[in-house]
């Protein structure tokens, strides 16, 4: 098990119960899946960008990532329905709590001027998205073999209902979230 999800059980999951005032265990909100998306639209004209970002994607998360494919043809971004444009991983369990915890303690801290990620990226259910600029921030890329920098998007899905809620379990957790 990794320790993050020891942490979340030991200390994160009390902590939450007393704050809140939950009378059930199973009201206490949780971590349900990370999702990590990778678009590049001029994948379109070559099929080894797509190679490279499941590369990538393998080498960050661990797990083998879904090449994504268009649903509609756009003519005006010469897209073709069905075409591959981009890569998605979705970590659960003890992958995505190892992720997260990589992400929060070693990744961020990588990137230049960090102030903290933005505290108002939640949707309005418990649920958080963030981008990041570059796969370069993660140790397991080795910058020699990188053709391109690309950014990804992250998205936290959480069982919380409210902001409020997924924004306390994911500081519990080690988000950086920026100072208002």
């Amino acid at each position: 098990m990794s320790r993050l999800s020891d942490s979340y059980k030991n200390d994160v999951a009390p902590a939450l119960m007393k704050k809140f005032g939950y009378k059930s265990p199973m009201q206490i909100p949780r971590l349900e899946k990370v999702v990590i998306n990778v678009g590049a639209g001029e994948a379109k004209d070559d099929s080894k960008i797509i190679d490279a970002i499941i590369t990538d994607l393998s080498a960050i998360t661990g797990q083998k990532p879904v090449a994504t494919i268009a649903k509609k043809s756009v003519s005006n971004f010469k897209l073709r329905e069905g075409s591959k444009i981009g890569a998605k991983v979705t970590l659960r369990g003890e992958r995505m709590y190892e992720f997260v915890d990589r992400l929060f303690n070693i990744a961020l801290a990588r990137v230049r001027d960090f102030k903290g990620i933005n505290p108002n990226s939640f949707d309005g259910r418990g649920n958080y998205n963030m981008g990041l600029k570059e796969q370069l921030i993660f140790p397991e890329i080795d910058y020699e073999k990188i053709d391109k920098i690309r950014g990804m998007d992250i998205s936290f899905t959480t069982t919380a209902t409210k902001d409020e809620e997924a924004r306390e379990l994911l500081t519990l957790l080690g988000a950086p979230f920026a100072k208002d």
